[in-house]
């Protein structure tokens, strides 16, 4: 039996590359340079010499490795092929293939959101769940469906796409995506400081947030912990977008759990408080009971789903 699996999270700067026991044991860490020039020809041969290295360096056998488990920012089918990755410089082919060819290993690929719910669902703040739903509220909404303890990654790789519902039809400021009116123009960090600013531009109520050049939504979130009126409103109407969102999301799916991770669940307790309140008032009855779980893994959560889907 095979005692070790790798586990590979592809960012747009760096790669995180993880030696994990088949008990879910993260052994070693470490990262290379994301290689994006001539279309990111090299990213998957880096990640292979890397890996091989490291298996040189323990003296490890193949033989005892399982397999590499990877995940990329962009949508990806189930059989591993890759519908474009803008950032890495990819366009469509089989990134699970290709890597298995280079390295001799059984690869698998996902989407690095559903590869970090997997990971939250194996070893986080989702361990304990057979159905659990991540939501990462980092410059933009991901998310990731884990449905019996198996990713969903839809027909096209798109499952999961949480940030892009549409949750406001009168909205005319337009998404990254090309829509307007989705869920990442107000849950995310890069969300609610535009909500804030255009707050202080047509509100005259004093808050402290006006004495900062540039805000943050760590800034909001602490201020709104000091009891700032403005910022308070601010993460209410924050919790109302998100609870509805995620209201909708389990009248279809029904989950166990939330688990909301991503740079913004830092602020803890108040942006659970405020999402699980509105989430309470829109769901439908049955499924009004979900829990809402804070994630543990941070940015180790994609390396350890990768692990995770080869085993």
């Amino acid at each position: 039996m095979a005692n070790y699996v790798f586990g590979v999270d592809i960012g747009g700067t760096t790669v995180k590359i993880g030696l994990f026991s088949t008990q879910g044991e993260l052994l070693e860490k470490w990262e290379i340079t994301t290689r994006t020039d001539d279309g990111g020809a090299f990213i998957l041969s880096d990640i292979a010499k890397s890996i091989e290295d490291k298996i040189a360096e323990r003296a490890i056998s193949k033989d005892d490795v399982k397999g590499v488990g990877m995940g990329v920012p962009g949508p990806v089918k189930e059989d591993g092929t890759v519908i474009k990755c803008v950032n890495l410089g990819w366009g469509v082919f089989n990134a699970a293939e290709e890597l298995s060819s280079i390295i001799n290993l059984p690869v698998k690929v996902g989407n690095d959101a559903n590869m970090a719910a997997l990971g939250e669902y194996w070893q986080g703040g989702g361990k304990g769940y057979s159905n659990v739903i991540m939501v990462t509220l980092g410059t933009g909404v991901g998310g990731g469906i884990i449905i019996n303890g198996k990713m969903l990654a839809g027909v096209n790789g798109a499952g999961g796409e949480i940030g892009h519902m549409t949750i406001d039809l009168d909205e005319q400021d337009v998404c990254n995506c090309g829509k307007k009116g989705c869920l990442e123009q107000y849950a995310s960090a890069t969300g609610i400081v535009r909500l804030a600013n255009r707050a202080l531009q047509t509100s005259d109520k004093p808050s402290k947030l006006r004495e900062v050049k540039y805000i943050s939504a760590k800034e909001i979130f602490d201020a709104a912990k000091s009891g700032d009126n403005l910022a308070l409103e601010l993460v209410e109407e924050h919790g109302k977008r998100l609870g509805y969102a995620l209201a909708n999301v389990a009248a279809v799916v029904d989950p166990e759990a939330f688990v909301i991770g991503g740079g913004v669940s830092r602020a803890g307790d108040i942006l659970i408080n405020a999402t699980k309140k509105y989430f309470q008032e829109y769901a439908f009855h049955a499924c009004r009971n979900t829990e809402f779980k804070l994630a543990t893994l941070g940015n180790d959560a994609g390396m350890y789903g990768g692990a995770a889907s080869i085993l």
